[in-house]
């Protein structure tokens, strides 16, 4: 073999081993492509004329490929039927064009009728014009241009078209339809009707089966007789009225609100918000913040726990802020002229408001009484006043303040303005009375103890120290909060100049002042400061009635 032979050779095995790698280059890249974008599988399976009245095949007319037919006619192509007026048959294109009432029959869930249908049978695909009416099983699509594809069956408009689902009716520019997985997709102008509701987005995608729409897009709306939901992204079960709604949709009726990340609706059943929830009650000026939310519209209960904070603002002047790890509510009598509710908040209270300020361990609130109960260590402080017992309850009158009652080991602390002397009232029970939310009268009952500290008017200099032991004692200030007069029955007084007070005289041994438990502003309510061990009310043990036995 000579030089020249062998470069050939050399040459030849390079450009088969160059076409194989091609090859397998080529086989690797199309095996990667979807299957839907390979080449379509054509049929070779003949349309066949079944019948028509009249047949005619004019080779020298302007349409010689066509024999043009008319009259009842009727063709069949895979295990479908069609039937028009008059129709251009092209036997070598395999396809027609159908004219007048058009009616396509496949199998028992498919029937599509217009006045134009353009039927390739290689591809399997139609092109559906004028009054086009696609019904599949219970689902009815009318449009007026249609398009169909039996290969993988799913038909589609872009010139406006109307779905049917029972109940249910979907309206859009453009949509697609897939008859498989009975499921569309609409975009464009989307409007869907579901009993009284009315959804209004750029984007729906809808589940005939499951009856479930998804809703995509800024600015999509649910809208009902009851309420209104503006969302992005949510999913809507048409049988159920079930809703999960996300991407910080929010709910509105004419008197409530409710935003969150997340929110589950069910109705007459447990719905629940997660992820910076806010509750807005316009109609009492109140609402709830949370992380997780749960309420149930049958039974008016629920909860809301994680950061959970009850705003009120129902004093236009300023908000209150309440706090506890896990809020409850309770509805009784619901649906009735005596509905009353009960709030119960626990765990950690905190309170605040520029004017007021509490903690304790857990309150219940009464709608039927309007009453307010505080439970286990509470304290209240008002300005320089510290109020504390057992129990304290607060009664209002709408959300202003008419009565108070502190039940147990009751303690009043004023601070005076020196920062170093305080006014103290210990007794067993203490009443406070207010008229358009300024306290004007307060009375102290059982084992009345007292340290006042006298301010003289000129100088408003401290007198001295007036020490009173009585059994009732009831004050009357003004509207500017000054004391008029106190009114006591038989009582023990002994008054101390200030440079004459027993160091032992200055406190009351029940005396507690805990300004560093109480919460500084709103953000403040977070932070638990409780009592330290040993500081806490030693509340003593109830009375129980003895065990009834019935002897034999």
């Amino acid at each position: 073999m000579t030089l020249k032979d062998s470069f050939k050779t050399m040459i030849c095995g390079h450009r088969i081993t160059l076409v194989v790698i091609l090859c397998f280059f080529g086989l690797c890249v199309w095996s990667h492509f979807p299957s839907k974008q390979r080449q379509r599988k054509e049929t070779d399976e003949k349309i066949y004329l079944i019948h028509s009245d009249e047949l005619i095949h004019d080779r020298f007319s302007d349409n010689p490929e066509a024999q043009i037919a008319k009259g009842h006619v009727q063709f069949r192509h895979k295990g479908a039927t069609l039937w028009c007026d008059s129709a251009y048959f092209y036997q070598l294109s395999n396809s027609v064009k159908a004219f007048g009432k058009v009616r396509f029959k496949q199998g028992d869930t498919l029937t599509l009728t217009c006045l134009y249908a353009d039927y390739d049978g290689q591809e399997q695909k139609m092109a559906a014009r004028h009054k086009v009416v696609l019904t599949h099983r219970k689902q009815v699509l009318e449009t007026d241009s249609l398009n169909y594809d039996r290969l993988y069956n799913y038909a589609y408009f872009e010139e406006g078209g109307t779905l049917t689902d029972g109940k249910d009716k979907l309206v859009s520019d453009w949509g697609k339809y897939n008859l498989d997985t009975r499921e569309a997709v609409f975009y464009y102008n989307v409007k869907m009707r579901s009993k009284d509701r009315l959804i209004v987005t750029d984007t729906l995608y809808y589940d005939t089966r499951k009856s479930l729409a998804h809703v995509v897009g800024p600015n999509s709306r649910i809208t009902s007789k009851e309420s209104v939901v503006d969302t992005e992204d949510a999913y809507y079960d048409t049988k159920t009225d079930q809703a999960q709604l996300f991407g910080r949709s929010m709910m509105t009726d004419k008197q409530k609100s409710i935003v969150g990340d997340s929110l589950y609706y069910v109705k007459d059943g447990d719905s629940y918000g997660y992820g910076n929830v806010v509750y807005v009650d316009k109609e009492n000026k109140n609402s709830l913040v949370c992380d997780e939310l749960k309420y149930n519209e049958l039974t008016g209960s629920g909860y809301a726990t994680k950061r959970a904070v009850l705003k009120d603002f129902s004093q236009s002047a300023d908000t209150l802020y309440a706090h506890a790890d896990t809020i409850k509510l309770f509805t009784f009598n619901i649906n009735t002229d005596s509905v009353y509710r009960k709030v119960h908040c626990f765990n950690k209270v905190r309170v605040y408001r520029t004017d007021v300020q509490a903690i304790c361990d857990s309150v219940v609130f009464n709608s039927q009484d309007s009453c307010m109960t505080m439970y286990r260590d509470p304290i209240v402080w008002n300005d320089n006043r510290q109020l504390l017992g057992e129990v304290i309850k607060v009664y209002m009158n709408d959300s202003t303040i008419r009565l108070a009652n502190v039940v147990g080991q009751a303690l009043s602390v004023e601070q005076m303005p020196d920062q170093k002397h305080y006014n103290q009232v210990s007794s067993k029970l203490m009443n406070a009375y207010f008229v358009d939310g300024a306290m004007r009268r307060s009375e102290a009952i059982g084992n009345v103890r007292t340290i006042y500290y006298p301010v003289d008017d000129s100088d408003s200099s401290l007198i001295g120290l007036n020490y009173l032991e009585t059994d009732t004692m009831r004050m009357f200030l003004s509207k500017e909060r000054r004391l008029e007069k106190i009114w006591t029955c038989k009582f023990q007084s002994t008054m101390y100049p200030m440079t004459q007070i027993p160091p032992m005289k200055e406190k009351l041994d029940v005396f507690a002042w805990f300004d560093d438990l109480r919460p500084v502003d709103k953000d403040d309510i977070f932070v638990w400061r409780g009592k330290k061990q040993g500081d806490g009310l030693v509340v003593g043990k109830r009375h129980e009635a003895p065990l009834q036995r019935l002897e034999e």
